[in-house]
């Protein structure tokens, strides 16, 4: 379908989102083939970390919940290849394997971890750095095995805990136009 480059800087951030929710049932991939990498550049899904390997190809299922970051560089570059699952791709697909360490599950946030993220995002807020509040929620989807969106729940439940129902309802709005749900 179609091929690019792409590069994420250090300290950079895809949130949790789904692409291709619309063609969800097409024969539709994503095949990344990491050119520059790093360790701290890496993929999250299904609250597992996956560092791709430069020079192999990933393949990967847009359309399932994901994000990505490279929290300290250098620049992370892919070639991204969107293709259509003919035979060439089945063939090729029809291989996969993980080597050892390629993929870290995710430790579950406890009630603890929890209670101690919102309590450091609400001292921020009221310091009036409510961006940076929001950003130490999101970035717990790298950090922890969250349910789908459960970054953006964190954001809600920060600005609702404040009054701010507004804040609230945008996030909420944010949530299910990332992960195309209703």
């Amino acid at each position: 379908m179609y091929v690019r480059l792409a590069r994420l800087e250090p300290h950079s951030y895809l949130w949790e989102h789904r692409d291709y929710a619309e063609l969800r049932d097409t024969g539709r991939h994503r095949l990344h083939i990491p050119l520059v990498t790093n360790p701290s550049a890496v993929l999250v899904t299904a609250g597992a970390r996956v560092h791709m390997a430069a020079g192999a190809l990933w393949r990967l299922t847009p359309s399932q919940a994901h994000g990505v970051c490279n929290t300290t560089g250098p620049d992370r570059l892919h070639l991204i290849a969107d293709v259509y699952a003919d035979d060439a791709y089945q063939t090729l697909a029809a291989r996969p394997h993980l080597r050892d360490g390629d993929a870290t599950d995710l430790p579950e946030m406890t009630e603890a971890e929890r209670d101690g993220l919102l309590e450091k995002a609400v001292q921020l807020a009221e310091l009036g750095f409510t961006g940076a509040a929001e950003q130490t929620l999101l970035r717990a989807f790298y950090t922890y095995a969250l349910p789908e969106g459960g970054a953006y729940d964190l954001i809600a439940e920060l600005h609702m805990a404040r009054g701010r129902d507004g804040d609230a309802h945008r996030w909420r709005e944010a949530k299910a136009h990332l992960l195309a749900r209703p």
